[in-house]
């Protein structure tokens, strides 16, 4: 029995867009249970090197427009300045989080896909319908309230530099997705080699910043190991969202992808004996109920 084109076209968005949400949920449990054992800057050296090893592996594996051909410039240039915003949320993400409280700057960065819908709307015209905005709110406020912890009462805040930089973060990371979302739109537009322009933005940023601040000090394998898997799991999860923005409307593809707390909770509950509580509960299913309503 064969396909009707809408459902093709409906799962050459979805299927990469499940297969980002699980590996991200996954990475992050596993982040989260080794955070301990290495830095902030660490992750993001590694970050690099597993981003490396899954786009390039992916791009001398799979079809694809020459770098070199001047139609596709404008494509490359684009993409590789997405990837260096979105590198440079991530930093501005770690630094936030040395900064400030991390129960807050968690949550205020679980907004992204709110202003990536903002701005497709604005800069892209993306529109969708009333029950698919309804459908997304679900989903962005459940990864709100699954990234919310009561804040820490002997935590004492003294400087307050982490406001702008959570705010920083979440702007570039709604903005680098809105930017693919544009640079899709150009001649010998290819999810293959956007994946050389993410493996040359996160050089460019995280590398950068991984470099300078992750270099010094001891390498082990067990920190190896703690770090590449979880990343890699991180990078895995950047290639389901490239090839699912090139198909499907990034006002619903971001909220989607955004939603791996739920994965991630998942994880805690089962591997880190962590309790889930009633709120959690409640954001799972405004989760999954948005899940099922934003399909068009």
């Amino acid at each position: 029995m064969s396909t009707s084109p809408a459902t093709t076209a409906l799962l050459a968005w979805l299927t990469p867009s499940m297969f980002a949400l699980l590996l991200y949920g996954v990475g992050q449990g596993l982040i989260k249970k080794y955070i301990g054992e290495v830095s902030p800057a660490r992750f993001c050296l590694y970050f690099v090197l597993a981003k490396a090893i899954v786009n390039l592996s992916w791009f001398f594996t799979h079809e694809h427009p020459s770098l070199l051909s001047g139609d596709g410039r404008a494509f490359l240039e684009l993409g590789v300045l997405a990837y260096i915003i979105d590198g440079t949320g991530w930093i501005l993400y770690f630094e936030s989080i040395i900064a400030g409280p991390i129960t807050i700057v968690g949550t205020l960065s679980a907004a992204y896909p709110a202003l990536t819908v903002v701005f497709a709307r604005i800069f892209l015209g993306e529109e969708l319908g009333t029950t698919q905005y309804a459908a997304v709110s679900l989903v962005i406020g459940g990864c709100l309230g699954l990234s919310y912890s009561p804040p820490d009462a002997d935590t004492k805040i003294l400087k307050r530099r982490w406001i702008p930089l959570a705010f920083l973060a979440l702007t570039c990371w709604a903005t680098s997705n809105t930017i693919v979302k544009h640079a899709y739109s150009f001649a010998e537009a290819s999810e293959v080699n956007l994946m050389v322009c993410n493996t040359l933005g996160g050089v460019l940023s995280l590398g950068l910043y991984g470099f300078l601040k992750g270099r010094k000090g001891a390498h082990s394998v067990r920190e190896y190991l703690h770090s590449f898997v979880p990343m890699g799991m991180m990078a895995g999860g950047d290639l389901g969202v490239m090839i699912a923005s090139r198909y499907g409307p990034i006002s619903i593809v971001v909220p989607l992808t955004g939603a791996y707390p739920v994965v991630t909770l998942a994880f805690a509950a089962l591997i880190l004996k962590e309790r889930i509580s009633k709120l959690q509960y409640g954001c799972v299913a405004a989760i999954i109920a948005g899940m099922v309503l934003c399909q068009p």
